[in-house]
C-alpha cells in the first residue's frame, strides 16, 4: 500500500507541481543564459585585447580546449595563446545558451583577422562550442571548449 500511495503521490506532484514550477524554472534557466552568454563576450573581449588575467578565473583548472585543428591542450596553453595577438578583427556572434541544470552549453560564431599570441597568421571563421559548469559556491566556470573552421562570410 505505501509503495502505491508513493507512486500516487510522485504522479500528482508530476501533473501537479511541475506545471507550477515550470515559470520558476524557466525563469531560473533565463537568468543562466544571461550569465552564460555575458561570461562569453567577457572572454571574447578579453581575447581580443590579450588579457588572459580576465579569461583565467573563467576556466576550471581540469579545462581542456579542442581547436580547429584538432589539438587539444589545457588552460595553460589557451591562457598562452591569448597574450601578445593583434587584431584587425575578433569578435563572437550568434551565441546561444542551453541550460541543464548546473550545467550549459553554449554555442556561436567567431571571426578573426589578425596575428594571435604565437605569432601565426589568422584570417578565419568558427563555430564554437563550450561547456560551463557551476561549482561549489555558484561561479560559473568552462570546462571544456572545442572550434570548428567554417567559411568566412
Amino acid at each position: 500500500m505505501k509503495r502505491a500511495s508513493a507512486s500516487f503521490a510522485a504522479a500528482l506532484f508530476v501533473l501537479v507541481g511541475l506545471p507550477i514550477l515550470a515559470p520558476y524554472l524557466s525563469a531560473a534557466g533565463n537568468e543562466t543564459q544571461k550569465v552564460i552568454t555575458a561570461l562569453e563576450f567577457k572572454w571574447a573581449e578579453a581575447q581580443k585585447l590579450g588579457n588572459a588575467k580576465v579569461v583565467a578565473p573563467m576556466l576550471a583548472e581540469g579545462f581542456v580546449n579542442t581547436d580547429a585543428e584538432g589539438q587539444a591542450y589545457g588552460k595553460e596553453k589557451l591562457l598562452s595563446n591569448l597574450k601578445g595577438g593583434q587584431w584587425e578583427q575578433n569578435g563572437i556572434s550568434d551565441v546561444k545558451v542551453t541550460v541543464y541544470g548546473n550545467t550549459a552549453i553554449a554555442t556561436g560564431a567567431w571571426a578573426g583577422k589578425g596575428i594571435d599570441g604565437d605569432g601565426t597568421k589568422i584570417d578565419r571563421a568558427e563555430r564554437w562550442t563550450d561547456t560551463w559548469v557551476k561549482i561549489p559556491g555558484g561561479k560559473w566556470q568552462c570546462v571544456a571548449s572545442q572550434q570548428t573552421s567554417t567559411p568566412k562570410r
